[in-house]
C-alpha cells in the first residue's frame, strides 16, 4: 500500500533570494519608532519608507528606478508635526499615499510622476478625526476614496477622502488599544484585533460587532489578523508561555480554531501578508531576520509550512508589492521590501520553473488598478466586488489617462465640497481625458 508522503503543491519549492548591493536603496535613515506597523508601502511605481526627521514626522518616496545610494538632501514628505507611524499607497491611483502620525491626524499626498524634486509639506487633503495618535491605515480595496485609519483613542474612522469628511465613526466598539484593521476582499467587512484581548468582525457603514472572538491568542502581546480565501481568518499571537502562534479561523464556528501552530518564542510581532492568488502567507516578525511562509488550504491541518527566507540582518519593516508590479516572466510570486536601520533591500520570491513562457496556473487574474465602486455609492450601501486583470503580458500601465481621472476626481470633488460649482469645469476634464486615451492608443 503506497502512502503519500509529501503533500502536492507547486510552491513548495519557492525559494527568497535578496537582489544585488546596487539594486538596493542605501543610506536611508530609517525611523526609529517603536511601532509594529510596516513602515514602507510599494507599488509598481514607488516605494515609501518612514524616516527619522528632526522636529516632526517625514517619509521618503522613491521612484522604484531610484536604486543606490540616496543623497542626505533628498526630499521628504514632511507636513506632520508628530512622528509618522504608518503609511500606504492608495490601490487606486499609484500617486495617491495616506500617512498616519502622532500628531493625531491623517494626510492624503500626491507624489508627482518621477518623484519630489522638493519637500512636499502641503497636503492634498488633511483629515482630522482621531484625538490619540492614528497608527493603522488601510484603503478600501474596491470603493474609490475610502480610507480607514484606526487611533489609539480605539476609534475606526472610515473616511471619505474626496469630500475629506469622516463617514462612519466607530467609537464604541473597541475597549482598548486596536492592534490591527484590515478588509476583506471586496471591503464588505472589517477585521480588528484588540488588546483587550477580542478578535472582531465588524459590519463596517453600520459599525456593529457580527462575530467575535475572546482571547484567539493567550498570550498578553498583539495579535495581527487578516482575511484569507472563503472568509477565514488568519491571526498570529503568542501563547501563555510568550511562544508565537498561527492560527486559523472560522468566523461561523468561532469556538475552537482549525488549526493553531506554535513557531518559536522570539518576541516580535508576526506581520502577516497574505496572497490571495496563490494561497501563501508570509510572515515576518519586526526584528526577525526571516521571513516564514505558509500554504493555507481546505484540507487539513489548512496552513502548511513551506520553508523560511533567512537572512544575516534584521527587519524593522516590510513592504509587499501588489501582484501588477511583479515580473511575471521570471516566476516571481511575491517581493518584499526589507527595511534596515539604513537601507532598503528588496527580496523576490520565486518558483523555480524552467520554462519562461507566461505560467498560468501561478498568475490567475488578479486585482487591478480599477475602482469598482465610488465612495458615495459605498456608503450608501453598494459594495464592489474586484476587478480583475490578467498578467499574461506584464502589468501594463494602460490606467494612465484614467489615473489622471482618478487623481483629478479626487482633487475635484474636494473643492466641490468647498462650495464650488464645478460641473462645467468636470466635462471638460471628461473630454481631454477622452482625447487622451484615443491619443495613448495611436
Amino acid at each position: 500500500m503506497s502512502r503519500k508522503v509529501v503533500r502536492a503543491s507547486k510552491f513548495r519549492h519557492v525559494f527568497g533570494q535578496a537582489v544585488k548591493a546596487d539594486q538596493c536603496y542605501d543610506d536611508i535613515r530609517i525611523s526609529q519608532m517603536t511601532w509594529d506597523s510596516n513602515f514602507c508601502s510599494v507599488n509598481p511605481k514607488f516605494v515609501a519608507m518612514i524616516v527619522d526627521a528632526s522636529g516632526g514626522g517625514a517619509f521618503m518616496v522613491l521612484p522604484l528606478s531610484k536604486t543606490g545610494r540616496i543623497d542626505m538632501s533628498y526630499p521628504n514628505v514632511c507636513g506632520h508635526t508628530g512622528p509618522v507611524l504608518d503609511i500606504e499607497f492608495c490601490p487606486h491611483n499609484d500617486n495617491i499615499i495616506a500617512s498616519g502620525s502622532e500628531d493625531c491626524s491623517v494626510m492624503v499626498w500626491e507624489i508627482p510622476d518621477g518623484g519630489l524634486t522638493t519637500s512636499l509639506t502641503e497636503p492634498v487633503v488633511k483629515l482630522d478625526g482621531h484625538s490619540k495618535r492614528v497608527g493603522i491605515l488601510s484603503w478600501h480595496p474596491t470603493a474609490h476614496n475610502v480610507l480607514m485609519s484606526a487611533g489609539c483613542d480605539n476609534v475606526v474612522i472610515l473616511w471619505n477622502v474626496a469630500r475629506g469628511e469622516a463617514a462612519v465613526r466607530i467609537d464604541s466598539v473597541h475597549t482598548d488599544l486596536i492592534y490591527s484593521a484590515c478588509w476583506n476582499r471586496d471591503g464588505s467587512r472589517i477585521l480588528t484585533s484588540c488588546k483587550d484581548k477580542t478578535m472582531r468582525v465588524l459590519d463596517p457603514r453600520k459599525g456593529t460587532v457580527l462575530f467575535e472572538k475572546e482571547k484567539p491568542h493567550e498570550g498578553s502581546r498583539p495579535v495581527r489578523a487578516v482575511f484569507v480565501s472563503d472568509g477565514k481568518i488568519l491571526s498570529t499571537g503568542f501563547s501563555r508561555m510568550s511562544e508565537r502562534q498561527v492560527a486559523l479561523w472560522d468566523p461561523k464556528n468561532f469556538g475552537e480554531p482549525l488549526t493553531l501552530q506554535e513557531l518559536d518564542t522570539s518576541s516580535g510581532v508576526l506581520l502577516p501578508f497574505y496572497d490571495p492568488d496563490t494561497g501563501v502567507v508570509y510572515l515576518c516578525g519586526k526584528g526577525d531576520s526571516s521571513i516564514r511562509y505558509f500554504e493555507v488550504t481546505d484540507e487539513a491541518p489548512y496552513v502548511h509550512y513551506l520553508s523560511m527566507y533567512s537572512s544575516k540582518e534584521s527587519q524593522k519593516g516590510m513592504g509587499y508589492m501588489p501582484k501588477r508590479g511583479l515580473e511575471v516572466n521570471k516566476c516571481e510570486i511575491a517581493r518584499f521590501y526589507k527595511l534596515h536601520e539604513r537601507k532598503c533591500e528588496p527580496i523576490v520570491m520565486t518558483v523555480p520553473r524552467k520554462s519562461d513562457l507566461f505560467q498560468e496556473d501561478l498568475y490567475p487574474d488578479t486585482i487591478g488598478p480599477e475602482p469598482s465602486v465610488e465612495a458615495d455609492e459605498w456608503f450608501e450601501g453598494k459594495d464592489g466586488q474586484p476587478i480583475l486583470i490578467s498578467l499574461k503580458d506584464g502589468f501594463v500601465a494602460t490606467t494612465k489617462a484614467k489615473e489622471f481621472k482618478v487623481h483629478k476626481s479626487l482633487l475635484k470633488t474636494t473643492t466641490a465640497s468647498a462650495g464650488k460649482n464645478t460641473s462645467s469645469l468636470t466635462a471638460i476634464e471628461e473630454l481631454t481625458v477622452r482625447v487622451k486615451e484615443l491619443e495613448s492608443k495611436h
